[in-house]
């Protein structure tokens, strides 16, 4: 991708917010055009001054007041000018990072869940976060500062120009010299690839950085520092030698550029003078001559500021291609004329699945040829060894992936001719793994059914076996989660979990390990509550307490993919097999105590 091919798709950004940039632009460019008249007003007062020097009574004061005022006014009319395109940049910009959150937001809720997995949550933040916000110093700040940076020196030069074009050809020689020396970075394949290597270098430290934070508890336990977490330590070192390789390859066009623009003056002294000596006595050119060592050292900040700008374009437009690989990520495709299903039973018919393509070198099948019923108003069991893939099974039936092999179907539809909104309306899902917001309990239980009232609320709570535990806190269903210190512990999130479940009493349940972290009062409790739950219902449930579904109308024993076994708790027992042997270590392991033998 080349350099204008790079802005032009930053630019695309800006289209929603065409008007406003439009505005920005034009009182940029006036206030530039303002910022150019104190230079002729100048020019005419000092050929007055000089012209009358020996007379200083034929002085026009007059004049010399018409100038200053106009100098004034013309600086005034600037800055106002700056202050409203300034105005409306940022107004823009703030406008347009609102909606392109919003929109990243939306779009990676709608990607796959293999996406999520496969790139780190530090990274995704510094896309959303840091990416998006450099979109906005690009809109609000540098866009006008382009537009000054461009006018202001040609306009100078348009000046000078039209003053002394002998001096002016001396000026661009240098000025074109520094830009060479700027494109020629900027434009080589070892300045781009520098660059991306020192974004791909912040997302690592982020993302490593968000996992040692969240691994703090494992952190204090075994006293890991921060300069010990390899991972860690790894992409600071790395962030600081592409830092380095970074600064190592730009100093030397950076140095001489830099010297050659606060310099300006020096190569206008020497032609000057040397002219000067042709005209000796020309009052005019002596003013032309002071005005030129004026007006240069003038032109030196504008070009600077294209060389700072330049160099932070760099970094935004890498930043502009992550958000756009972002959007580039395929969502999960939906039907365009939804289906809705009368009945409610899950099948899976001849599904197979691995996260990778088979294509790949990785590739390795999770589930291969699974194929069973769960009919309504039952509820089917999965069991079998860690890893043995009963919670693929449960988040393909959400569409987190897509199949490769077979398909899924509720009530006799595949749920990819359901649409995704109806499918989240048929199912309720607890994950294993809870994740409670920054918000109030009510609200967290309320997403189950963002309508429900509050009574609702707490009667699915009182179901979940939750109530209680709430109206100990000081502000109750009020109580923010996060908030002053206030965090629930594993079991009582997973009961909050529960009870939004509840209150959303869809057709279809999914329990991944629900009752995990309930004591055995409470999970005595909560099977209660389920138990009124599952009434005419589809529950699929996942349960390494043999215990938990010994009712369940079927179990299926999942082992490396497949499934191994599958029955009613008496039948897979009077099997002798797989099951049998899940039971006996489950039974072994109740009975199993700390500490020696009593003697």
């Amino acid at each position: 991708m080349n350099n204008s091919s790079e802005v032009s798709g930053l630019m695309q950004v800006t289209k929603e917010r065409k008007g406003l940039l439009i505005t920005a632009s034009i009182f940029s460019t006036l206030s530039s055009l303002l910022q150019i008249v104190p230079f002729v007003g100048v020019y005419k007062i000092v050929e007055e001054l000089l012209t009358h020097a020996g007379q200083p009574s034929a002085m026009d004061k007059d004049l010399l007041i018409y100038w200053g005022i106009v100098a004034f006014v013309a600086l005034i009319a600037g800055l106002v000018a700056l202050y409203i395109g300034g105005m409306c940049s940022h107004i823009a910009a703030f406008n347009i990072l609102y909606q392109l959150r919003v929109r990243l937001a939306e779009h990676v809720a709608k990607v796959p869940m293999g996406y999520h997995t496969r790139t780190a949550t530090g990274e995704l933040k510094k896309i959303i976060e840091v990416s998006v916000e450099k979109i906005e110093k690009f809109i609000a700040h540098q866009l006008p500062d382009l537009v000054s940076a461009i006018v202001i020196p040609l306009m100078l030069l348009g000046y000078m120009f039209w003053l002394d074009y002998r001096m002016a050809l001396t000026l661009l020689v240098p000025i074109g010299i520094g830009f060479w020396l700027q494109s020629r970075l900027f434009r080589s394949e070892k300045g781009r690839q520098a660059y991306r290597d020192f974004q791909l270098a912040i997302e690592e430290m982020n993302a490593t950085g968000v996992e040692y934070v969240r691994g703090m508890p494992a952190v204090k336990v075994f006293g890991i520092t921060a300069d010990s977490f390899l991972t860690f330590k790894q992409a600071v070192t790395r962030y600081r030698d592409i830092s380095l390789n970074i600064t190592d390859l730009c100093k030397t066009s950076y140095g001489l550029f830099f010297v050659i623009m606060i310099s300006l003056f020096t190569f206008i002294v020497p032609v000057g003078i040397l002219l000067s000596s042709g005209n000796a006595g020309n009052q005019s050119f002596a003013i032309t001559f002071i005005l030129f060592l004026i007006i240069t050292p003038s032109l030196s900040a504008p070009l600077l500021k294209l060389m700072y700008l330049g160099s932070g374009m760099r970094e935004i437009v890498e930043g502009q291609k992550r958000i756009e690989s972002v959007f580039a990520e395929p969502v999960v495709q939906e039907p365009e004329l939804p289906k809705v299903p009368d009945t409610y039973e899950v099948a899976f018919r001849q599904v197979s699945f691995a996260y990778e393509r088979k294509e790949s070198e990785a590739y390795k099948p999770v589930l291969e040829q699974i194929d069973f019923v769960a009919k309504a108003g039952e509820m089917t069991a999965l069991v079998g060894p860690s890893g043995g893939g009963k919670s693929t099974i449960a988040n393909l039936l959400l569409r987190f992936w897509d199949v490769q092999e077979g398909e899924i179907t509720i009530g006799g539809i595949p749920i990819q001719e359901m649409g995704t909104e109806k499918l989240m309306d048929t199912v309720s899902f607890v994950f294993q793994d809870v994740h409670l917001f920054y918000d109030t309990i009510e609200e967290n239980i309320r997403m189950g059914n963002t309508s429900a009232s509050l009574q609702d609320v707490i009667a699915a709570a009182q179901t979940a076996c939750c109530h209680e535990f709430i109206e100990k806190l000081d502000a109750g269903y009020d109580t923010k989660i996060g908030e002053g210190g206030t965090y629930l512990s594993g079991g009582e999130a997973q009961r909050i979990a529960i009870a939004r479940a509840l209150l959303k009493n869809a057709p279809i349940l999914v329990l991944d390990e629900a009752t995990a972290y309930a004591d055995a009062e409470n999970e005595h409790k909560i099977q209660q509550g389920l138990a009124q739950l599952v009434q005419g219902k589809t529950v699929l449930i996942i349960a390494h307490r043999l215990t938990t579904i010994r009712a369940a109308e079927q179990i299926l024993v999942i082992r490396k993919g497949t499934i191994a076994e599958s029955g009613t708790h008496d039948q897979l027992r009077a099997l002798g097999g797989v099951y049998e042997h899940m039971w006996q270590a489950h039974i072994s392991a109740a009975s199993w105590k700390l500490g020696g033998a009593v003697r």
